[in-house]
């Protein structure tokens, strides 16, 4: 089974939340399974319970509810006050109005541990960093000092930091957690596999956010390599860039589009190239641009003129970080990076027909060519739910948002934007996820307003308010 990490775990209940199961639901189950272990592995019936603030602790206020027949004692750490989260403080609240045994500890040596039978490890969950100090450092001194049988809800307490529970079975959810060894018991609280598959906030969530102390070029600088035959189509990609959350934007395009994309927006950076049309003379001065830049995304409106398809012959491989969209996905070419075609396109590149298939025959071919070229494919076209699939040949996930106003024309070198400017920050996969869930969710926020008057314009400027949380 596949591991998953602290804040993949945190983007799943975000996306758990979004598509309406709630936390509190899905504590409840966790608590449920908590209970059920420390049943079946209990040797007498007194059970004390150390929680902390957050939802692990939460987690464990439930199981105490679950555990009838059982004498249990809730040792919280510090002033119920202090409790982080509603769902938490609700099943504390519930203990409470109970007259359930509840003890605010505000020192180590108020835990008496050695009468009890079973103690239950719930002070920390994932996510934990640094050194544990002060009271919590205390009670994991206490539970690995008291000689009893010890349950971990998720991990033991304090993993990977300097000071740990040694538990002697961990109670892990939904998926195993790295790091973990000895007994460990993976129990399902409830998250449905289609909350992995489909795209959601937690996605964007991943991505991350322009840090307050950030300078210009901390949040990528990215450069859009298009036009020629068409102008409007890399300065979308260039201004959803920017939208998106990207300090810097380079546009390289030949003269004879240079100045119409300079004219669209004061906030584009335009480095002429020569011609009508890439060329490989051009290379030189696009060497040092791309030295320049965090990620490259390139295909908009370049045509595909013999000596373009030259030019991006030697381009490609000198790039990093790398978008790849429209004119510049053919089969002849070195694809890297992120690549985001259409179902046509996707033909083009890999000689395989989705036309009408639906979403889930589409799956197995996507995953065998991004796991043999080495890339993460973006796939652009409504197949039923689906519109659209990204995977890395391992992983698929699916975007569900979108509407039929988005087939105007311009949306798809949007999403290439967005995918840019997520790529400076993250990893491709997680740029690609978030990127189609943010365009789609910006073209139905359009959508919801202008209907079938929609253009790609209208779709950049709703971006931030797609990406916020």
């Amino acid at each position: 089974m596949r591991q998953i990490s602290s804040e993949e775990m945190n983007s799943l209940d975000m996306n758990c939340k979004y598509f309406g199961l709630l936390p509190l639901q899905l504590m409840e189950n966790a608590g449920a399974a908590l209970a059920r272990e420390i049943k079946a592995t209990a040797t007498g019936n007194r059970v004390a319970i150390v929680a902390g603030h957050g939802n692990n602790g939460g987690d464990a206020l439930v199981a105490a509810r679950h555990l009838d027949g059982y004498e249990v004692t809730v040792y919280l750490l510090g002033r119920s006050g202090d409790i982080a989260t509603e769902e938490a403080k609700r099943n504390w609240d519930i203990l409470k109005h109970l007259g359930f045994d509840l003890r605010e500890v505000r020192d180590p040596s108020d835990l008496s541990l050695g009468e009890y039978d079973l103690v239950l490890d719930a002070i920390f969950g994932t996510g934990v960093h640094g050194n544990v100090k002060g009271l919590e450092a205390g009670a994991i001194d206490a539970i690995n000092s008291a000689g009893k049988h010890v349950i971990s809800v998720d991990i033991p307490s304090g993993l990977g930091t300097n000071k740990a529970v040694r538990a002697d079975t961990v109670v892990t959810f939904h998926r195993p957690k790295p790091g973990l060894t000895g007994d460990v018991k993976v129990v399902d609280i409830g998250i449905p596999p289609e909350a992995e598959f489909i795209a959601g906030p937690g996605d964007l969530w991943l991505v991350g956010r322009r840090a307050a102390e950030s300078r210009k070029g901390d949040s990528g600088r990215i450069l859009v390599i298009g036009g020629g035959p068409y102008t409007g189509a890399p300065a979308l990609t260039a201004m959803a860039a920017l939208r998106a959350g990207a300090d810097v934007v380079t546009v390289a395009t030949p003269k004879s589009a240079s100045s119409t994309i300079a004219g669209f927006s004061p906030n584009l950076i335009v480095r002429e190239l020569s011609g009508d049309h890439l060329h490989p003379k051009d290379l030189s001065v696009l060497k040092d641009l791309i030295a320049r830049h965090d990620v490259v995304v390139m295909g908009m409106g370049l045509g595909r003129d013999r000596e373009t398809l030259e030019a991006l012959a030697q381009i490609i491989p000198i790039c990093g970080r790398t978008v790849i969209d429209a004119d510049a996905l053919m089969p002849d070419l070195p694809l890297k990076g992120i690549v985001t075609p259409h179902v046509g396109e996707f033909e083009r590149i890999s000689g395989i027909c989705l036309y009408g298939t639906g979403y889930r025959e589409r799956i197995a071919p996507l995953k065998k060519y991004a796991r043999e070229k080495g890339l993460v494919v973006l796939l652009k076209g409504k197949a039923g739910l689906v519109s659209n699939l990204i995977t890395d040949g391992e992983i698929v996930r699916a975007n569900t948002n979108g509407n039929p106003g988005m087939t105007v024309g311009g949306t798809g070198d949007v999403l290439a934007g967005v995918t840019a400017a997520f790529f400076a920050r993250t990893t491709a996969m997680r740029a690609a996820t978030a990127a189609a869930f943010v365009n789609g969710r910006a073209g139905d926020m359009v959508y919801a307003e202008k209907d079938f008057g929609m253009v790609a314009t209208d779709v950049i400027e709703k971006i931030p308010l797609a990406m916020r949380l």
